[in-house]
């Protein structure tokens, strides 16, 4: 179970990259949730990692 929060928080950690991205490439007209969303998924599989480690 550790090891799937890891990669869930990987996975969910380039998300938020490529969402920054997306704002970016769109200079910044698009919605912010493209971002924050997949960083409140990686904090939250971050945190429960952190609980079983």
């Amino acid at each position: 179970m550790k090891r799937f929060a890891q990669i869930l928080s990987i996975i969910f950690v380039i998300l938020t990259f490529v969402g920054a991205g997306y704002i970016w490439y769109h200079h910044g007209t698009v919605s912010a949730g493209y971002a924050v969303v997949p960083m409140l998924f990686a904090l939250v599989s971050i945190l429960f990692y952190r609980q079983k480690k």
